[in-house]
Order: C-alpha cells, then structure tokens, then sequence
C-alpha cells in the first residue's frame, strides 16, 4: 500500500465525518452559534495553539525522525497561531483543550501518535477549507490570503505524517494500529462537532 492510498483509506474510512467537518455547521459548532470575524479567528487561533502545544510536547519527548517530524510541525502550528493571533489583535489561551488534541496527549506510543497526526491533518485540511470560504464571502482578502498560507502546510504536514508511517509500520498490523488512530482523531473532533450542535438544538446531519 503506497502512502497514497493509505491517506485515501483513512479519507473513505471517515468520509461522513469530514465532510461535516468541512461544513459551515462546523464553524457553527466552533463558535457557539455566534459566525462573525473575531469569535471565528478566536476559535482557530485556540485551535492551532492547542495543536502547537501537543506537537511539541511529542516532539520532546521522541527521538529521531519522530521527534523531528513533530517539531517541524510544532513550529507550523506556532506561526499559524501568531499569524491568526496578530489578525484577531490579541492573544489567545486555550481555555478548553478540543477533543482531537485530547485524544492526542493521550497517546503514548510512536505508532499511535502519527496515526493521530495522520488523522488531525486530514480534519485540519476540511477546517481550513472552511475558514478560506467564511473568508471569501466576508470580502476580507488579507485574511483570506493568510489563511491561504496555513493551508499550504498542511500539504507538508500530510507528506510529513505520510513519511513518518512509511518508516514505523513494518507489518499490516501496524498499519491497520495507524489506520485505527487516525480515524480515532477524526471521530473525536467529530463527536464534538455532533455534541456542540445538538447543545444547541441544531441537526449535525444535514450538510450545508
């Protein structure tokens, strides 16, 4: 299985709960209902920071090309948190960790935590995607443009995770361990997607 076709797997494996996750329901769902400008950089800018924080930490504590391929990530994740930060005017702290970065921290094993990342990025390129299009249709071309940017190293960071799985799975086994703790990211970021909405009496079902 090329590293490919492993993406695409964790992609159809998951496919229902991206593409919600891509939905403007999920900016709903981020911002507790209230779309506007600042609520939404606000919501992105604890987003990547909690992403920053996990990824660092991992990078700290592996050794070789794990810990390199975390601590390149963790310095992505810093810039897009400064970049989204010096956009809203303000910092941001993380006031409740989301659910796919506690997921995260709370794998311990190499295997475990690339699968994770595997699965963060995926989720992270429909949440991206999203922002790009609120961006748009708020004729805010600087954001738009930044936003951008972060996107281009989600490209990086899926080769990156790719690369990183290609090296720790030796059998299928380890590949179906991977397989399972992507998907167990998305699915996490998923539930609270659903358990947000329905707080608020909103259908997480339909797309829109």
């Amino acid at each position: 299985m090329t590293a490919d076709e492993f993406a695409d797997r964790v992609r159809e494996d998951n496919r229902t709960a991206l593409s919600r996750l891509g939905s403007s329901k999920a900016l709903y769902a981020d911002t507790g209902g209230d779309i506007e400008r600042d609520t939404v950089l606000r919501a992105t800018a604890e987003a990547e920071r909690a992403a920053w924080e996990t990824y660092e930490q991992w990078a700290d504590e592996e050794d070789g090309e794990a810990s390199e391929a975390f601590a390149a990530t963790a310095d992505e994740e810093q810039g897009h948190y400064e970049t989204v930060s010096e956009l809203l005017g303000e910092e941001v702290e993380v006031d409740d960790v989301p659910a796919i970065q506690q997921y995260l921290r709370e794998r311990e094993d190499t295997l475990d935590r690339a699968g994770g990342f595997l699965g963060r990025t995926l989720a992270a390129e429909k949440s991206k995607d999203q922002l790009v299009g609120f961006f748009v249709g708020q004729a805010d071309p600087k954001t738009t443009r930044k936003i951008r940017e972060m996107n281009g190293d989600l490209d990086d960071q899926l080769e990156r995770a790719l690369d990183l799985l290609d090296t720790l799975c030796e059998s299928d086994e380890d590949r179906d361990r991977a397989a399972t703790a992507a998907s167990e990211a998305i699915q996490a970021a998923y539930e609270e997607y659903t358990d947000r909405l329905e707080g608020m009496g909103v259908n997480p079902k339909p797309v829109c």
